[in-house]
């Protein structure tokens, strides 16, 4: 149980207590800053701790934003703060400061920041012991987050007329209504928005009410796309049907997990990997799902180069996303042209969710699945889903590639260094790249340029001669050569964001193409199975970025080879075997690299050390 330490004697009338109560503190009256000293001594260390000025006066899910959200080692409110066992350190030397120096003008007061009817500025007095303290953890560069409040009301009043408007203000305010509408995301795509949540908000109030968490609402989601890929393995027109009703379930239940975290503040390190991973998983288990029904239906095994070529295809847009938004996530001057239309478009109502619908977001996209699978047959709805993501892809490339021409930017080490560990290289490319050769890369577009040259010559191998011949072999070798000059100085160029995506669409055609020209029986599903290892393994490395912890460790890079070393295993397979060869090599190595990355992401996803990973902006394609 989590403690609030109550300074001041409540206000007639007040709520404060029985509020702390409703969010489950222990709440221990205090009457100065040395027995809040004396309080929080006595609070065992691994507990979060409030502490709330008596007199406090708003709206509980005000209390609940600020004291109870677990991403945030400390935060605070008008009249509120809380530290987690990160800062309470900080918290500890701040308090006894405050303790050691009597109140009044001996101390300046935090500046007022209540707020009231209106939006007005209610005083705050000196005694605000938590407003002072929060002040004193900023002081002491301890991150201190500020929630967004809104409408809801937050304040410490300095007398009776302004305790009486701030009631009134809280009276005015459909608190339920608020905390309904801030569990939905403030970015999402048009069909989320307007045709799921819209509903999905009661939904998952529903499950809040009966102790439902989160998780148990994304597995259930997974589960539903999993029952929907089978019906569709059924390959049969109430399959169909099935498959696409249920795939919208599945859709209500991922939008409706998210807003639940964001109604009861229930954010967690596993909640985050299960949500930033199961998307991927339904998705590509419903991919694989269609191929399995065009089979049964007749439509032929070719069906499962189709699935492939959409999981290739929306992967490298992601990764295309991702490298984009890593290279510029903290980088300087940017001036682009591009970018001010970009913000003058967003001005416009219909632009802005004509742009967002064009890019093929996952509502969107799931949505176009779910109908085509239902009333077409899955050749059809890989055709359709090709092309609208072949189009999207092209849009956000396009644009992205003139912003970067256009702007004058400085990238940080820190970008390069994440661009350096989405490009996976790995013990090849790493030789080649300290070789003396490296100033190749030295140009503008020295990078990007090199990646896709090796990109081309691999690819166009790939095509020349009869299966089972060496060439591919050499245009691995030759893209193994080039990937290595591609990362041999820091990747900080203005294109050298494509650098990433283009190895991935190397590695995952490489396998695509060589399994639909080996014309071997089972070969596209097992390629199909080790592209969705090695994709996993590549989105386990996103989301650890955007966490702050690094990539996967470099023992875990070196073991699966990187993509180039990948690449050549696979080139070098596909020309000694033949066959069923071909179709053990590619399960068992699928297998092989799936248990790696499986183990060692779950090890570090459960682990003390991960990050609590929220993208409240919505999927990046």
């Amino acid at each position: 149980m989590s403690t609030a330490i109550v300074t001041g004697a409540p206000v007639v009338g007040s709520s404060v207590v029985d509020d702390l109560r409703t969010l489950g503190f222990d709440v221990r009256p205090v009457a100065d800053a040395a027995d809040a000293a004396r309080e929080l001594a006595a609070v065992p260390a691994q507990q979060r701790v409030a502490l709330v000025d008596g007199r406090f006066t708003g709206h509980l899910h005000a209390l609940r934003l600020a004291l109870t959200d677990p991403r945030f080692p400390a935060a605070a409110a008008p009249g509120a703060l809380t530290a987690q066992p990160a800062a309470r350190p900080a918290l500890i030397r701040a308090l006894a400061a405050r303790a050691a120096v009597p109140a009044g003008p001996a101390r300046a007061a935090a500046p007022p920041h209540g707020t009231a009817p209106g939006g007005a500025i209610e005083p705050q007095t000196a005694a605000n012991l938590p407003d002072l303290l929060a002040a004193d953890l900023a002081a002491d560069e301890v991150p201190v987050h500020h929630p967004e409040l809104g409408v809801l009301v937050a304040t410490v009043p300095a007398d009776d007329a302004a305790r009486a408007r701030a009631r009134a203000a809280i009276a005015d305010v459909d608190e339920e209504q608020v905390r309904l509408r801030s569990a939905v995301k403030a970015r999402d795509g048009f069909f989320t928005t307007f045709c799921i949540s819209p509903y999905s908000r009661y939904i998952a109030r529903w499950c809040a009410r009966r102790g439902l968490t989160p998780n148990q609402v994304t597995t259930a989601s997974l589960l539903t796309a999993l029952v929907a890929a089978g019906c569709a393995a059924t390959g049969s027109r109430p399959g169909f049907i099935a498959a696409g009703l249920l795939l919208i379930a599945s859709f209500v239940l991922d939008c409706t997990d998210g807003q639940l975290a964001r109604y009861s503040l229930q954010y967690s390190t596993l909640g985050a990997w299960l949500d930033a991973t199961f998307d991927r998983a339904k998705e590509y288990a419903y991919y694989a799902g269609l191929a399995v029904g065009a089979a049964r239906m007749g439509d032929g095994d070719d069906v499962w180069a189709l699935a492939l070529g959409a999981m290739v295809l929306q992967t490298c847009r992601h990764v295309v996303d991702f490298s984009f938004n890593e290279a510029n996530h903290d980088a300087t001057g940017n001036n682009s042209p591009t970018a001010a239309l970009s913000d003058r478009l967003n001005s416009v109502g219909w632009t802005v969710w004509a742009r967002r619908m064009v890019v093929l977001p996952i509502g969107e996209r799931w949505a176009m699945i779910a109908v085509l699978t239902a009333l077409t047959t899955p050749r059809i709805t890989f055709y359709a889903l090709l092309v609208g993501c072949a189009l999207a892809a092209c849009y956000t490339t396009a644009g992205r590639v003139l912003r970067s021409l256009n702007r004058r930017a400085v990238r940080t080490d820190r970008a390069a260094t994440a661009l350096a560990q989405l490009a996976d290289s790995g013990p090849l490319a790493e030789a080649v790249a300290r070789g003396p050769w490296r100033s190749a890369a030295g140009l503008r577009f020295g990078a990007p340029l090199l990646a896709a040259v090796g990109t081309a010559l691999l690819v166009g191998s790939l095509w020349a001669g009869r299966p089972g011949a060496w060439w591919p072999v050499l245009g691995a070798a030759g893209y193994a050569l080039c990937a290595g000059l591609a990362v041999a100085r820091p990747l900080k160029g203005p294109l050298d964001w494509l650098v990433p995506p283009l190895f991935r669409a190397a590695e995952y055609l490489t396998v695509l193409v060589l399994a639909a020209r080996s014309e071997v029986n089972g070969a596209l599903p097992a390629a199909f199975g080790l592209v969705s290892a090695v994709a996993y393994h590549h989105y386990d490395t996103v989301y650890r970025i955007r966490g702050g912890t690094g990539a996967p460790p470099a023992w875990l890079v070196r073991l699966t080879g990187g993509h180039e070393g990948r690449v050549l295993v696979v080139t070098v397979g596909a020309a000694l075997l033949h066959g069923t060869g071909l179709t053990i090599a590619l399960t068992a190595l699928a297998v092989a690299l799936a248990l790696a990355v499986l183990i060692e992401s779950i090890r570090f996803w459960v682990s003390a050390g991960a990050p609590a990973v929220h993208d409240e902006s919505g999927e990046p394609a």
